[in-house]
């Protein structure tokens, strides 16, 4: 006998050792290696297909809450109890309905010929067919769930973004002639206020909008009783000494609402930028890097205050690129 695993016989020819051949059985419905753990599968099963029917209603239903913006706690509700109840229906499935074993093979030779190989690769190709065959139903409902909650995970994307901003961060709803309302929509006129006077006005009809609370306002100051320019290019923004700034702070959005009539600087009480009203509201002091914008005003025929145009530049906090220039007058 040589070291290896060949034979050797009497004629001094080494011959390949014999092998028995096991087959590998294909498996069936009867095999018992395939038996369910439950006592009772058919109710199991609709017990399960119950469970991954209401997880995939909720999870449809998370869906339509998240899109229509419903209360939170009907949002969350949904997505975690559909999410739970399908997680619960698999694993359900796998501990009761799937093959439970104990899978045993004798021992045989090890080394395995091809044709031994092949027949064990089309044995556990069978056996996962058949495992998954006898469960379409759950199967079905499974994938029901799961590809609705994968839809679902898109509509963050769809709806969380919105509209495009476009120049919407750029504009208010000033425009040239618009009339200087205060918030019960009475209109401003050359004695509304006394010289140190101060109050927030809104362009007419927008004094109760949400946009207009929020990026329309706009702090009127009269600052003396004679013209007053606060820049070059700006002789005419405030006649008779009314001046208008946005209430919009230029750092943090914080409304701009304090006045200090001696220093004559506009005072924003979150982080106490001063704004000098007399040279165009250039911050004097605190982290607001550019000036509030002025609102050129006019008085119309009747003595009231009127807008000739728009903010000279956006409003509120800086974004993206934007910048201050010499055309502005800023």
């Amino acid at each position: 006998m040589s070291e290896h695993d060949g034979i050797e016989h009497d004629d001094g020819i080494e011959h390949e050792p014999s092998r028995t051949k096991v087959p590998m059985p294909i498996a069936t419905l009867s095999d018992p290696h395939l038996g369910d753990a439950a006592k009772n599968p058919s109710r199991t099963e609709a017990i399960i297909a119950l469970i991954l029917l209401i997880g995939t209603v909720l999870i449809a239903g998370f869906g339509a809450a998240y899109w229509q913006n419903w209360n939170p706690w009907i949002i969350g509700g949904t997505l975690g109890a559909g999410m739970f109840l399908l997680g619960f229906g698999l694993t359900a499935w796998g501990k009761y309905l799937m093959p439970q074993g104990p899978f045993v093979e004798e021992r045989h030779v090890l080394a395995s010929s091809s044709e031994e190989r092949s027949s064990m690769a089309a044995a556990l190709v069978e056996r996962s067919t058949v495992v998954v065959k006898r469960r379409k139903l759950l199967g079905g409902l499974f994938a029901l769930g799961s590809g609705i909650f994968g839809i679902v995970l898109v509509f963050p994307l769809l709806r969380s973004l919105g509209k495009v901003p476009g120049t919407s961060l750029d504009v208010t709803d000033w425009r040239k002639g618009s009339l200087l309302v205060d918030s019960n929509g009475r209109s401003v006129s050359k004695g509304t206020l006394v010289v140190g006077g101060i109050m927030t006005v809104y362009p007419q009809g927008k004094e109760n909008s949400t946009y207009g609370q929020s990026v329309d306002q706009t702090v009127l100051i009269r600052v003396q009783d004679t013209n007053l320019v606060t820049a070059k290019g700006r002789e005419t923004w405030a006649p008779e000494g009314y001046v208008a700034y946005s209430k919009v702070c230029t750092h943090l959005g914080c409304p701009v609402g304090l006045y200090e009539q001696q220093l004559e600087l506009l005072v924003c009480p979150c982080h106490q930028s001063m704004f000098n009203v007399r040279n165009g509201a250039i911050p004097q002091f605190g982290p607001a890097p550019r000036p509030l914008p002025q609102l050129p005003l006019y008085f119309d025929n009747d003595g009231n205050l009127r807008s000739q145009d728009g903010f000279d530049q956006a409003p509120g906090p800086g974004f993206f690129e934007r910048t201050t220039t010499k055309e502005n007058g800023t």
